[in-house]
């Protein structure tokens, strides 16, 4: 991240801050842009938001870095920036003449007294945009653009008391469609999704050998997830997708995995080995170890005997 954070508060400081005309609303925006000039800054600083953005940008020849993870600007790529999320963009080049693509710029107060206010956190790609970009299909573009142009038809229009609720029924429509676009990527995108689950393996291997993990405990869901730069909610829905189980079961099963290794080939007893994989009480480990095997740690042992 650069050394400096500059936070933009309004979409009309956005747009003033990009050589644009005012908005024609303060709490949303479209913005073309072919139109957007670059801040004599940009790649200095790093940029905080104090609204939503949505963008599908063409020909911006940058690279971005959201959180922990960087990636390229390809052809069709679409992303997603929720308020107070730290970013960086940095152009290698000149930007190209037919740079193109659109921006959404919504605050959360035009949400206010809508449904999506209260479901709006549900889209997690809003976490994890960072680490998996949305890449679209020309057919896939051509859906979001013609939503896009519903929003600018209203925007443009005559404001009536049906202008708002109008827009923010698009505005789901598109993160909807947006989705199912990230769950067709997940099947699609298997390479990367791999690549997740062998560092998935490779982290929890660690985690599970660590001398400390008496002192750390079990390794939660979150911990995984940041392990991975990715959110929560994406990986539940990643590993759900590739495995049917979700990152909690993974979890137990690579725990189960090692119990087994320890209650097979050392003589440490039950509580001994509870307590090196990170239960605090026995009981807990008996109880899990007998839901996944169908049996308890003793009748498991005895077997090897």
């Amino acid at each position: 991240m650069g050394k400096e954070t500059k936070r933009i508060k309004t979409i009309s400081e956005f747009h003033n801050s990009r050589g644009l005309p005012k908005p024609e609303h303060p709490l949303i925006s479209v913005i073309d842009y072919s139109m957007v000039k670059r801040p004599a800054d940009m790649s200095d600083v790093s940029w905080i938001l104090d609204f939503y953005q949505v963008s599908l940008k063409r020909g911006m020849n940058a690279k971005m870095r959201y959180g922990q993870q960087q990636y390229d600007f390809d052809e069709g790529v679409m992303f997603f920036i929720a308020p107070n999320q730290v970013f960086k963009i940095a152009e290698e080049t000149d930007a190209p003449a037919d740079k193109s693509g659109w921006m959404l710029l919504f605050h959360k107060d035009f949400l206010w007294n809508t449904p999506l206010a209260k479901s709006l956190a549900r889209y997690d790609f809003f976490d994890y945009s960072v680490n998996e970009a949305l890449f679209l299909s020309d057919k896939e573009e051509a859906t979001l653009n013609g939503i896009i142009a519903n929003i600018q038809q209203e925007y443009h229009g005559n404001i009536d008391k049906f202008t708002q609720n109008i827009i923010v029924s698009h505005i789901e429509t598109l993160l909807n469609y947006s989705e199912r676009f990230y769950e067709r990527q997940f099947i699609t995108r298997k390479i990367n999704n791999h690549k997740i689950l062998e560092n998935l393996e490779g982290i929890l291997n660690k985690y599970f050998s660590n001398e400390t993990l008496i002192n750390m405990g079990l390794p939660t869901v979150q911990y995984v997830a940041g392990e991975l730069n990715v959110s929560a909610g994406y990986l539940s829905r990643l590993l759900k997708m590739l495995t049917g189980q979700s990152t909690r079961q993974v979890i137990q099963d690579k725990l189960i995995e090692k119990a087994k290794e320890k209650l097979s080939a050392t003589n440490l007893s039950i509580s001994e080995i509870a307590y090196e994989l990170g239960f605090e009480h026995p009981q807990s480990f008996s109880k899990l170890f007998k839901a996944k095997t169908n049996l308890s740690p003793i009748a498991f042992r005895e077997q090897f005997n």
